[in-house]
């Protein structure tokens, strides 16, 4: 299997500082203009129809579009700043933790799982570009679980938290539409082999060390010493806290059960 080093002395070129930074600006451009013209949406939403047809450009700008997310509207634009926001810090996280190649493949493996998600169920969702970010946060809160967001400028609230809201937001969506589990398995692949499944390999691992060490540290204990010892059947008080002992002519110990006649 290609390391991710091997991987990156080939294909090197692929690196893109700061790509997501970029695409939300681009996001942010064009939401921008469906803001001044919203028939400019219907031109940029994903059609596969329309795609084999000629329009291939729409195979990019459908990431862009804003059809069907939380509506061009001037409030949905006060919404899109803060994400957009959130979007640049999560990008310098990300690629503080991965490395910019690797930020950049997560990125581009998000991408190709649309575009696929979209040939193969096509009018399942709409604004979809959205699920980018989605998958970002995803990864952002798995590397960052504990890292707190101000909620209303007033109330802590750890990532990890919202990531799990959004997550049942999804798993809503689901029930609504049974088509949406193909489409989010396929949009969020880049979260499941980057982040989600070595998560999961690795709090496997922490449980399993934790049960070795607790085995270890049970075979390491010396066991108690016993007081009283049968010389007939060697149980003790310990292994058996009821018995009864005496001490024969001899000297020597005897339980009940074998008192000398």
């Amino acid at each position: 299997m290609i390391s991710m080093g091997q991987l990156e002395r080939r294909v090197g070129w692929l690196a893109f500082p700061g790509f997501l930074r970029y695409y939300a600006i681009l996001h942010a451009l064009v939401y921008v203009l469906q803001l001044i013209r919203p028939q400019i949406g219907s031109l940029l939403d994903f059609d596969r129809g329309l795609i084999l047809s000629g329009q291939v450009w729409r195979v990019v700008t459908f990431l862009f579009a804003s059809s069907g997310s939380s509506g061009v509207t001037p409030l949905g634009a006060v919404f899109f700043y803060f994400m957009v926001m959130i979007a640049f810090m999560m990008s310098d996280a990300l690629e503080d933790a991965w490395g910019v190649f690797k930020t950049s493949l997560f990125y581009f493996c998000g991408i190709l799982g649309l575009i696929i998600a979209n040939f193969l169920i096509p009018n399942a969702m709409l604004g979809s570009g959205f699920l980018l970010y989605g998958s970002a946060f995803f990864a952002f809160a798995t590397l960052f679980p504990r890292l707190e967001f101000l909620m209303f400028f007033i109330l802590p609230v750890q990532v990890r938290f919202l990531a799990w809201f959004q997550a049942a937001v999804l798993v809503l969506g689901i029930f609504t539409n049974l088509l949406l589990l193909p489409f989010f398995l396929l949009a969020y692949t880049n979260y499941l082999i980057w982040a989600g499944i070595p998560a999961l390999r690795g709090t496997v691992r922490v449980i399993e060390s934790t049960q070795r060490r607790k085995r270890f540290n049970k075979a390491s204990l010396p066991e108690e010493e016993s007081f009283h010892t049968c010389v007939h059947c060697d149980r003790t008080e310990i292994t058996d806290p009821g018995l009864e002992f005496r001490v024969g002519a001899d000297g020597r110990e005897h339980c009940v059960d074998h008192l000398p006649e």
